[in-house]
């Protein structure tokens, strides 16, 4: 029986072909825009008669595998009865230096050339690659002519290469589909409300719409969205999370899933900068083994780790990676496109800086999101969706490289549209971009990247910190909307300006709207329609809350209404370490201690440290490493003989997404109601959904303050046989704002004098 593979051209000929070093030196981030208006600068002098971005296609049985073979050629030209197909290419390189083209280029010119050749029945067509130099637009260009045999006979051979990497993928998609409609769920059980969840994502993607659900604590979400994912339909999936420990729980779930008969092919993605294997992340082949001759060994490398493993995680990644001498990233980065799955971080998808470029349209509309911890999504969209510049870090370039006049000059450039904006702008917030800066930043990159481009200089980290923000500044501006202000920030010795996101709910539905299903998911997604709204949700959408699985009798939760504002705190701190005392001395065990910053968990710190009681005080630390995290929680053991109080931040590492389950953890305290502190930005989203006819105050400082405190206390119960002690302390929980917003599984409560 025939099989059939649909290809595009380039894709084809890049695996095959390919070759050499990653060397990112040369790779401007700006290149795929400045290429474009090359491609399109050549293409307006075509004659009349010639065509531009032809699509072609057609089909070609090799090995009992009938290729759907399809791309876009640049050019055709009708020159004295001859077809001429162009393949256009921009390069960094000076084109003089370019003796023939590269056998890759050719051979993608050379296919759409077979292509059109075979559609219009031609005996003989001549292929011309055109090389355009992007600093002085210089172009060089190589033409040959075929027969119509002589390019069957390259593609044959291009396709008969192929084939053991299509064969592979399509025996591990035969297998996969085989292997979904037996598989079973991983439990013996459905927990409380798991099996309606599992049918409203099932029935989402089956459909393929989007779905907005609130599944508390003790779901089991990340096993009852995977599982009718997979069920529901015949496409990809990405599991998109903000922490490295939910990526943990994804793979063990696919794993469960395994030993219930799922064949199946999924990827972790690890941040560059965690999975290099060199002490400095440079991407060039005179540093690094693994980015030198990268290509020439990459698909040895993906053909034997699809072979042979199928949960690829981050340590097999690796193992596999050193195996074959090629950089762990890129490996990671080129499978996510060849698997059934992938695990990784929202900015692989939402970020416009680092989200997979290669993925298509069409591979978009069969590809399903999994958005787990959604809540976060909201923050991270806002950050991913801003972009700061400062005017002394422009000046600090123009220092830094007096003889580089162009670069000088540019800086000063940008430097003056700073003083302009400090005379005309006293610390203003605007709904227009300024266009000037904008484009005096544009100028600034384009220079940036010519002399970053010279291999003989060694360009410091703050210039290429400049390069990358400035970029991104103009990334940012071509999003620029309603939802934006344009922020100018003054100090006595600096300016700042800010493209900042209020509401980055249309963003986030313009990335999900082009897949085809989402599912975001969270244990607070409270309340639910801020986050609905925040989320871009809309009409069409499905949404779903299920009450928690937990019984109301497994929480012990008080309220002890003491101030904890900042007037207030030094007045109360011993008030407030006195509850945690003899809610302690009540109930022996280990608890964690959450405050709304470091220094008031520091001074709350010191004070327990005073009383003599009979357990061991940890403290979460700035920025703590991985080990240490680690060496935090495993204080949390059942048989400890002192019991451990760990002091924590809201919002923090160990608020959210960590397992301490049964007598590992006795009692959580929340001292605070988690309100960010005052600043522009919270002020600029207060005025903005003010205008709406919302309550800002609400949207800019209450609900993201009880998200962190939702999370926080969301730590203590984790299974149907846990038990523990909740307490928040602060007055405002007794206020009627705050008793309207309290999780109902926390409305049975005890109040403390």
């Amino acid at each position: 029986m025939r099989k059939t593979v649909k290809i595009s051209i380039r894709e084809l000929v890049e695996f095959v072909y390919k070759e050499g070093s990653i060397d990112v030196r040369f790779q401007a981030r700006s290149s795929m825009a400045i290429g474009t208006k090359l491609h399109q600068k050549l293409q307006k002098e075509y004659k009349e008669g010639d065509e531009k971005e032809v699509f072609l296609k057609g089909e070609r049985l090799v090995e009992n595998i009938v290729y759907q073979l399809e791309g876009r050629c640049d050019g055709l030209h009708y020159e004295n009865g001859e077809v001429i197909v162009e393949e256009i290419k921009s390069t960094a390189r000076p084109v003089a230096h370019i003796e023939e083209g590269a056998r890759v280029h050719w051979a993608q010119g050379e296919c759409y050339a077979y292509l059109l050749a075979k559609e219009k029945k031609l005996k003989d067509i001549g292929v011309q690659l055109t090389y355009i130099e992007v600093e002085s637009e210089k172009t060089k260009s190589f033409n040959r002519t075929y027969s119509m045999e002589e390019l069957e006979h390259i593609v044959d051979e291009t396709l008969v290469a192929y084939t053991p990497f299509a064969s592979l993928l399509l025996t591990n998609q035969e297998n996969r589909i085989r292997s979904i409609p037996d598989m079973e769920f991983p439990y013996p059980t459905f927990r409380k409300g798991q099996k309606k969840l599992a049918g409203a994502v099932y029935k989402t993607v089956s459909e393929a719409r989007s779905l907005y659900a609130n599944a508390p604590t003790g779901t089991g979400k990340t096993i009852s969205t995977l599982f009718p994912a997979i069920k529901a339909m015949d496409g990809k999936w990405f599991y998109v999370t903000a922490k490295t420990i939910t990526r943990t729980v994804a793979e063990e779930a696919l794993l469960l899933l395994e030993r219930e008969g799922l064949s199946h092919r999924t990827i972790t993605i690890t941040a560059k900068d965690k999975i290099c294997f060199q002490e400095e992340t440079i991407c060039q082949k005179e540093y690094c083994e693994f980015a030198n001759g990268y290509y020439d060994r990459i698909n040895t490398a993906l053909i034997d780790i699809l072979t042979h493993e199928t949960i690829i995680t981050r340590p097999i990644v690796e193992t596999y990676a050193r195996k074959h001498r090629v950089c762990p990233f890129e490996f990671s980065i080129d499978l996510s496109y060849l698997v059934d799955g992938v695990i990784c971080d929202y900015n692989y998808i939402f970020d416009p800086k680092v989200s997979l470029k290669r993925m298509s349209d069409e591979g978009k509309n069969k590809t399903t999101l999994l958005i787990d911890e959604a809540h976060n999504l909201v923050g991270r969209g806002r950050e991913m969706y801003s972009a700061t510049l400062r005017k002394s870090d422009f000046l600090e370039v123009k220092r830094m490289y007096p003889e580089h006049m162009t670069l000088k000059q540019s800086s000063v450039a940008v430097n003056k549209q700073f003083l302009r904006l400090k005379k005309e702008y006293v610390a203003d917030v605007r709904n227009e971009m300024d266009a000037e800066l904008v484009n005096e930043v544009q100028s600034f990159i384009e220079i940036a990247e010519k002399h970053l481009g010279e291999a003989e200089m060694d360009w410091s980290e703050e210039f290429l910190q400049l390069y990358f923000d400035a970029l991104n500044f103009v990334r940012i501006s071509n999003l620029f909307s309603d939802e934006h202000r344009f922020v100018i920030n003054q100090t006595p010795k600096d300016v700042e300006v800010k493209l900042f996101c209020i509401d980055p709910s249309k963003l986030i539905n313009q990335i999900t709207r082009s897949f085809r299903s989402s599912v975001f998911f969270s244990a607070t997604l409270h309340p639910f329609s801020y986050y609905f709204q925040q989320l871009g949700g809309g009409e069409e959408d499905y949404r779903f809350l299920i009450p928690s699985p937990f019984e109301k009798e497994q929480w012990q939760v008080g309220i002890h209404p003491i101030s904890t504002r900042f007037k207030d705190r030094e007045r109360t701190l011993s008030t407030i370490t006195r509850s945690i005392t003899e809610a302690f001395n009540e109930n022996k065990g280990n608890y964690l201690v959450f405050f709304s910053s470091y220094a008031y968990m520091r001074e709350a710190f010191e004070e327990m440290n005073k009383d003599a009681m009979d357990a061991e005080f940890i403290i979460q630390e700035p920025n703590m490493k991985e080990v240490d995290r680690e060496k935090f929680l495993n204080e949390y053991q059942s048989d400890r003989d002192r019991p451990v109080i760990g002091f924590a931040v809201l919002g923090g590492i160990f608020s959210e997404g960590i397992d301490l389950k049964g007598d590992r953890l006795k009692g959580v305290f929340v001292v605070g109601v988690g309100l960010p502190q005052p600043s522009r930005d919270h002020e600029i989203i207060k005025n903005y959904f003010n205008k709406l006819g919302l309550n800002g105050f609400d949207y800019a400082y209450v609900y993201p303050g009880l998200n962190k405190v939702f999370q926080s206390g969301g730590r203590l119960i984790r299974s149907e046989e846990d038990t523990g002690v909740l307490r928040l302390i602060d007055d405002r929980y007794l206020s009627p704002k705050y008793q309207s917003l309290l999780l109902e599984e926390w409305k049975d409560y005890r109040i403390f004098t």
